[in-house]
């Protein structure tokens, strides 16, 4: 079977590194381009998720998948996709979105692959922490611990959704009830891995609170970000407890979360604790984020094309084995793995 694959925002950052990997390793895979202003290549295709009358191209390409990687607030390209019976991958959604887009998935027909990949680094979490206990309905909490480099080479959407969200508040989930909190707050001292030693981590939002508690049924989930600069991490929570976020102009905030280096590690761990045991998994992507995000969807990708997955809505990390998907992302010359107790 031909395989006629669509990133749409693949001339975006992580988009362009999704089509390198995904085409040095799959060769023989046809890989399309979808942009707002298309492009001089052949494959280049002209695509506006706010515009559904530019869709007609991919049913004129035959596109088997669509990888979506640019943010689409309507979700235009999931309703596209549900209707014409076509696989889809979306590495895109904050929370919010996630759980409008899930809904949207429960009151339609589903006869493709429909697949959300919106967590953490393309939603490898839940799957790694699976990793860490024996059964994994013996999980009674995991803790998620960021760290970001100012240094890193990152694309404008989780700035943007950063300035849209810093002063909205979120929920982590504490004996299987959600608990409202706010970005930056919330100090816990964390000793981070790869040299980077004891850093004050606070609140951050990412899908897998929502994942992990309502798909893993895990009753204690929290996510902790630092920033590499203390200072930075510092000042954001001085202005989260100011209610500074409040009264800034979106634009102001964008200013602010908006600043990307040339490139820079990118490391996050996950704490397990089962009914025995405290576990741990760190990682580190010595390429920074965009390059695991778009490795983990590439994973994602592959395991569709290769294994006869039912029609169905998933997220990425219920496609995969749980140490299928470690050995995977460690044989990877970029990423690191340590697990310890």
């Amino acid at each position: 079977m031909e395989h006629n694959i669509l990133i749409i925002g693949g001339n975006g950052l992580v988009g362009k590194t999704i089509a390198r990997i995904l085409q040095t390793r799959n060769p023989h895979l046809n890989i399309f381009i979808g942009g707002r202003k298309g492009g001089n290549k052949g494959r280049d295709l002209k695509i506006n998720v706010t515009d559904p009358s530019t869709f007609q191209v991919i049913k004129d390409q035959n596109i088997n998948l669509i990888i979506l990687s640019v943010n689409d607030k309507s979700d235009h390209i999931l309703k596209y996709a549900i209707a014409n019976h076509i696989d889809y991958l979306d590495i895109t959604k904050p929370t919010p979105a996630l759980v409008k887009a899930y809904n949207i998935t429960e009151k339609s027909e589903i006869n493709s692959r429909i697949v959300f990949s919106s967590g953490w680094m393309g939603g490898i979490v839940p799957g790694l922490a699976n990793t860490l206990s024996e059964n994994p309905d013996d999980i009674k909490g995991v803790k998620l611990f960021v760290y970001y480099s100012v240094k890193d080479l990152a694309g404008e959407s989780s700035a943007h959704f950063m300035a849209e969200n810093v002063a909205v508040p979120f929920h982590d989930y504490k004996n299987d009830r959600p608990h409202s909190i706010r970005h930056f707050l919330d100090t816990e001292t964390f000793d981070f891995s790869f040299g980077i030693g004891k850093r004050s981590a606070y609140n951050f939002d990412v899908p897998d609170l929502y994942i992990l508690n309502r798909t893993e049924r895990i009753p204690n989930v929290s996510v902790k970000m630092t920033y590499s600069s203390k200072w930075i991490t510092w000042l954001l929570g001085s202005f989260q407890y100011i209610r500074l976020f409040d009264i800034l102009s979106l634009k102001t905030r964008q200013q602010i979360f908006s600043a990307s280096g040339n490139g820079d590690q990118s490391v996050f761990e996950i704490i397990v604790q089962d009914q025995y045991e405290l576990k741990k998994l760190s990682l580190q992507s010595t390429k920074g984020q965009a390059e695991l995000t778009a490795l983990s969807a590439v994973l994602h990708t592959e395991e569709l094309l290769r294994n006869p997955h039912e029609h169905n809505v998933y997220f990425s990390h219920q496609l995969h084995e749980p140490l299928s998907l470690l050995a995977q992302l460690n044989a990877y010359e970029t990423i690191n793995i340590n697990i310890t107790q």
